[in-house]
């Protein structure tokens, strides 16, 4: 059985979050033996503080969670992190950008972070914000675009792109099968797939990874790890 617990990025992102989640979440993390911890920008130091002697990496994200920063701005806060002892680094594409079809500027954009990636040697995953982003050529684009600028990852959502429906309510979608299927087989072989939004079971987790993810993020790796050694212990 595909040990997905192992893939995990446990993200630590809710606005709400607090000092001691952040303190609780990489001692879980640790325990569990997942990939990462995803925390907000100004908790990297004590994240890496934190797991000093672990072989978790400690990650942030970069124009989070709506992508729309100067590249100059990014790659800024991409520098920052770096120098506060993150290893992986997850951005937002613009995602204006991407809706109006700028590819030259969403290539810069991105360009802009994977150089500052590449000069501390951090893994750069680019967040396509699926939800918003929802034609499959501009997805497949995307991934040429992260293919041919040599970026380690590419991700679906932020965990925050809810959208309006026709009945006025809001919606929220995430890792998708059909999106995570489309990046995976519209990338190079050396570029990850990262399935993060709504993924809170073990069989969640596992679906994924079937079908081509590499690293997921969620916030519910307890549950996952629980539901994973269950599942062994059934066989």
């Amino acid at each position: 059985m595909t040990d997905v617990v192992s893939m995990i990025d446990h993200a630590i992102l809710h606005p709400t979050a607090t000092a001691t989640d952040l303190e609780q979440g990489c001692q879980l993390a640790d325990r569990l033996g997942v990939a990462s911890v995803c925390v907000k920008p100004y908790w990297v130091a004590r994240a890496a503080e934190l797991l000093t002697d672990s072989r978790v990496a400690v990650g942030t994200v970069i124009g989070f969670p709506q992508g729309s920063n100067q590249p100059s701005v990014k790659a800024a806060e991409a520098q920052q992190a770096c120098q506060d002892g993150a290893g992986e680094l997850d951005m937002v594409v613009n995602v204006g950008q991407v809706l109006e079809g700028n590819w030259s500027a969403v290539e810069a954009d991105i360009q802009a972070v994977l150089e500052v990636a590449g000069n501390n040697q951090a893994l750069l995953k680019v967040i396509f914000e699926t939800d918003f982003v929802s034609d499959d050529e501009d997805k497949v684009r995307l991934c040429e675009i992260c293919t041919q600028l040599g970026v380690d990852f590419v991700k679906t959502s932020t965990g925050f792109g809810f959208t309006k429906q026709n009945d006025g309510g809001m919606a929220y979608q995430g890792a998708t099968p059909h999106d995570i299927a489309l990046m995976a087989r519209s990338v190079g072989p050396n570029v990850g797939v990262k399935a993060s939004g709504g993924i809170r079971t073990h069989e969640d987790a596992l679906a994924m990874a079937e079908l081509g993810a590499t690293r997921l993020g969620t916030s519910a790796s307890a549950a996952i790890a629980d539901q994973q050694g269950s599942d062994q212990d059934s066989y």
